[in-house]
């Protein structure tokens, strides 16, 4: 058996929850693989990550895909970036709709209010000052302050995730792949990223690959890629599947439920 569990954004207490299906259904110490964004939107990524951490160094089975959050989180903190190329709306890590603050808020960095903000030359947000429990920063400052709070622990620990992890003839990965590219030659802006020419691919991959990102209304198998989203980052449940004897299911409180083509 294998289980895996799409997007947690933060959301300590429904992987509570997940690890208690899991356990229910026979598979605390099967392997598990965790599709990515960790961090971001919900309010306790601090307490998803040490949790994480924890299970791998108490040597279970665990692989960890890099998500397009946990590389935003990583790199505000090691190079105070705020921007990804791929949001076009031009959108900081900050804003609360991509979910930074709620981040930071979780390693005791508390703003009170929205950041003041100008837009760049290339139409993106940049922070002027943040309101804080310590006073108005500017980036800068806000910066230093994370690089205190987050453990180092903590950022090896996003720093060393895989894009892909390939098991029981399914590919495992955060986003996606783009289409036609070979497995080797796929970049990590699309792993973690891409939807546009890839949620319409009807292409067989080889394997069925299992991803996130994209949320849905609940964990949904396409016949050659399954979506495990299933909206935790906007408070819907997360739902955690599991891969037995080739057949797909996801877990509920009542049981198991088939995961199959729709």
């Amino acid at each position: 058996m294998l289980y895996a569990l799409g997007d947690i954004h933060g959301q300590k207490a429904m992987l509570d929850r997940a690890f208690a299906l899991i356990a229910a259904d026979g598979g605390a110490d099967a392997p598990h693989v965790f599709l990515g964004d960790y961090v971001d939107r919900g309010p306790d990524s601090h307490g998803v990550i040490e949790a994480l951490i924890a299970g791998r160094d108490a040597g279970r089975d665990w692989t960890f895909i890099k998500g397009n959050h946990d590389r935003m989180f990583l790199r505000f903190v090691e190079e105070g970036e705020t921007h990804d190329a791929a949001i076009k709306s031009g959108l900081s890590w900050l804003n609360p709709r991509l979910g930074g603050p709620q981040t930071l808020a979780s390693y005791g960095v508390n703003t009170t209010g929205p950041g003041r903000y100008v837009r760049d030359e290339r139409d993106r947000e940049s922070l002027v000052s943040m309101p804080t429990d310590r006073g108005d920063v500017t980036l800068q400052e806000l910066v230093s302050l994370a690089r205190d709070a987050v453990p180092e622990t903590h950022r090896q620990f996003l720093a060393t995730c895989p894009l892909t992890h390939q098991a029981e003839e399914h590919l495992f990965v955060h986003a996606g792949l783009r289409p036609g590219v070979a497995l080797a030659e796929q970049v990590e802006d699309d792993l973690v990223w891409i939807r546009d020419g890839w949620l319409d691919s009807t292409v067989d991959h080889g394997q069925v690959v299992v991803h996130g990102h994209t949320a849905l209304d609940a964990p949904t198998h396409f016949g050659n890629r399954i979506d495990l989203d299933a909206g935790a980052g906007y408070g819907k449940p997360l739902i955690p599947a599991v891969l037995d004897d080739g057949k797909w299911f996801t877990l509920t409180d009542a049981g198991r439920v088939p995961l199959t083509p729709a």
